[in-house]
């Protein structure tokens, strides 16, 4: 009688390593959506923006200055424009930013059509693996 209550636990024991591994596993496959899902995300966002800033740019005629003005908290920096986004895409100051458009408006140079370009970029601010480039553009301007 003894051995059978003995084997009845270690069946229980096996079981219940069994569904803690399928537990470890389905964990680390749920936080690995979550993490595709929430670039994904950001890649949408950082798309809407982007696009943004470049009919901004194109409705001011390449003019920064005018730009500025479709962006609530923005910063123009050595002819750059610089506007802050929070971790909800929603425009903020520059220390609680996690996301930043910037726009860097140049001649085209060597080109005969008198085009204004603007190189627009969305990028995700921070030391992290996440941090870097999202989107990044050229806009014509005539």
């Amino acid at each position: 009688m003894k051995s059978r209550s003995s084997l009845f636990l270690i069946e229980q024991l096996i079981v219940i390593a069994v569904f803690a591994v399928c537990a470890a596993v389905c964990v680390k496959i749920f936080v690995e959506s979550h993490i595709i899902s929430s670039a994904g995300a950001d890649i949408n966002n950082a798309l809407l923006v982007a696009k943004n800033g470049a009919e901004s740019f194109k409705s001011s005629y390449g003019d920064i200055e005018r730009t500025a003005q479709f962006f609530e908290e923005n910063q123009i920096k050595n002819g750059h424009l610089l506007a802050f986004y929070d971790h909800v895409w929603g425009p903020c100051r520059e220390e609680e930013a996690l996301y930043v458009l910037r726009l860097i408006p140049y001649d085209g140079a060597g080109n005969e059509t008198l085009l204004t370009f603007g190189r627009l970029s969305v990028e995700r601010l921070g030391d992290g693996a996440l941090a870097g480039t999202i989107v990044e553009l050229t806009v014509a301007v005539q």
